[in-house]
């Protein structure tokens, strides 16, 4: 997706025909190529249609929803009443009057739940949808010509990376892009710092303490639905009790998720992700690390007997 037109408006990504080079390396991290490659991504997707669809969105999200270009996209958040996190989504308008909003595979009910509950008198309706999604990566990555109907590009979910997500009904791996290996994705999404809901997100997570706010809310729109908890915490400087971290580990060991993340030998926080990155040459984790943890500090991870030494970094990772 490009960023906002002169005129404020979110605009969707231009449409440029790709075009394969020779002599290139394999595509993904692993060959450290420009060639593009793509992967499946798990994602549950529900759309908001009806001719009161944007007022009632703008109410509701926290991304300015009314400033979307048909066919732009951007990372919103979707928040209770007391201001908890529901599900961090990424809403795109494929019309005047329709949204698909995407999020984490799993947390399409509640988004839907969520979003009906303060459906009163409100010419608009929700509906879970039985879509896919590809991500595409690399720096050739640009939107070929012909997508299938139905089928839109989007904003990707690793931002400053190049690439984008295809999303629709019958959204594939594109002709003449090489398929990648999902847990090099997994790698790439920790090095860029993108938490995933029932990982880094839960319903107790307050959406300053993952590092979203910055890039899925909007502080001049106006009111929206547990907008108050995230107004006060950035008018307090985001002072939050944890920061979600990353950790580049020392060695070939990747720790495991629930690992203890000590630093200067004092308990910080414990390990949500990891994967092995081979853009890093390394193992690679993110963590929630308690206020007042310095960064970047040497830290210890350690599990069943085992224990690695690493770095404790501020997002994105590289």
């Amino acid at each position: 997706m490009s960023g906002p037109s002169p005129s404020g408006r979110r605009e969707p990504p231009a449409v440029v025909a790709a075009e394969a080079v020779e002599g290139e390396p394999a595509p993904g991290p692993a060959g450290g190529s420009s060639r593009p490659w793509g992967v499946p991504l798990a994602r549950d997707v529900v759309l908001a249609t009806g001719p009161d669809a944007v007022v009632f969105l703008q109410g509701q999200l926290s991304q300015d929803v009314a400033g979307l270009a048909v066919g732009a996209s951007a990372a919103s958040l979707l928040l209770s009443p007391q201001g908890h996190l529901v599900a961090l989504l990424r809403v795109t308008r494929t019309g005047e009057e329709s949204f698909a909003l995407d999020g984490d595979a799993g947390s399409g009910e509640a988004v839907v739940a969520r979003l009906q509950r303060f459906l009163l008198r409100t010419k608009a309706v929700i509906s879970a949808v039985d879509w896919t999604c590809v991500a595409v990566r690399g720096d050739g990555a640009v939107v070929a010509e012909g997508l299938p109907d139905g089928v839109w590009a989007v904003e990707a979910e690793t931002p400053g990376v190049p690439g984008y997500d295809l999303l629709g009904p019958a959204a594939a791996v594109p002709a003449g892009v090489e398929r990648g290996d999902p847990a090099d994705y997994e790698a790439l999404r920790i090095e860029r710092g993108v938490p995933r809901m029932g990982r880094e997100l839960t319903e107790r997570t307050i959406p300053a303490e993952a590092g979203v706010v910055e890039r899925s809310a909007s502080f001049t729109k106006g009111c929206y639905t547990g907008q108050e908890l995230v107004a006060r915490i950035d008018s307090r400087g985001g002072n939050v009790p944890r920061r979600l971290r990353g950790i580049v580990v020392e060695g070939r060991e990747v720790p495991p998720v629930g690992a203890t993340v000590t630093v200067g030998g004092v308990e910080a926080g414990t390990v949500t992700s990891s994967a092995r990155s081979l853009t890093l040459g390394a193992p690679v984790a993110l963590a929630y690390a308690k206020r007042g943890t310095e960064v970047p500090s040497p830290c210890r991870l350690t599990w069943d007997g085992a224990e690695v030494e690493g770095r404790l970094l501020e997002l994105p990772l590289g």
